[in-house]
């Protein structure tokens, strides 16, 4: 055979070479899958136990059922029932103990990162009904009348100033 096939094959077994001292140098000798197969995916065997001791931050809002069965059964059959309740409300990781500490965000906020219209539709975020917060009562938090749980119904707890 001539050079130019051999040159590039030997270019190419070199990369093989370099790809596999690479792999032994940088690859710690415990990484794999190891005897649970692909349960855990490849990881290293010694940090086993660094990763049991991880906390979940993000759970289901199943998590929130138990203590709020009430915003449950509001929001399951409303527009905002495909949304997590952390996506509003935090991690459940940072969910204090004690629930009277627990901080709401009723900013005006929250509530544009989704409702603040925007000018185009082609993504399913475009074709949520949007407002302009510039116009739209920009003076008042969005929950003096709307009730988040359930944003086809008046807020049930909606301050009625004279």
């Amino acid at each position: 055979m001539k050079n130019h096939v051999w040159r590039p094959l030997y270019i190419a077994l070199a990369l093989v070479a370099v790809g596999l001292v690479a792999r032994y140098l940088l690859v710690p000798p415990d990484f794999g899958v190891h005897e649970r197969g692909y349960m855990y995916g490849w990881h290293r065997k010694s940090n086993e136990k660094e990763w049991e001791a991880v906390r979940v931050k993000y759970r289901t809002g199943r998590s929130c059922i138990p203590c709020h069965r009430d915003k449950h059964d509001d929001i399951r059959n409303s527009p905002h029932a495909a949304i997590s309740c952390e996506n509003c409300h935090g991690a459940l990781l940072d969910h204090p103990k004690d629930p009277v500490s627990l901080e709401i965000n009723r900013s005006r906020s929250l509530c544009l990162r989704c409702h603040a219209r925007l000018p185009y539709k082609a993504s399913l975020r475009g074709s949520i009904k949007g407002i302009n917060p510039e116009t739209h009562y920009p003076q008042a938090e969005c929950m003096m009348c709307h009730y988040p749980h359930n944003p086809k119904r008046p807020n049930p707890k909606r301050e009625v100033r004279s």
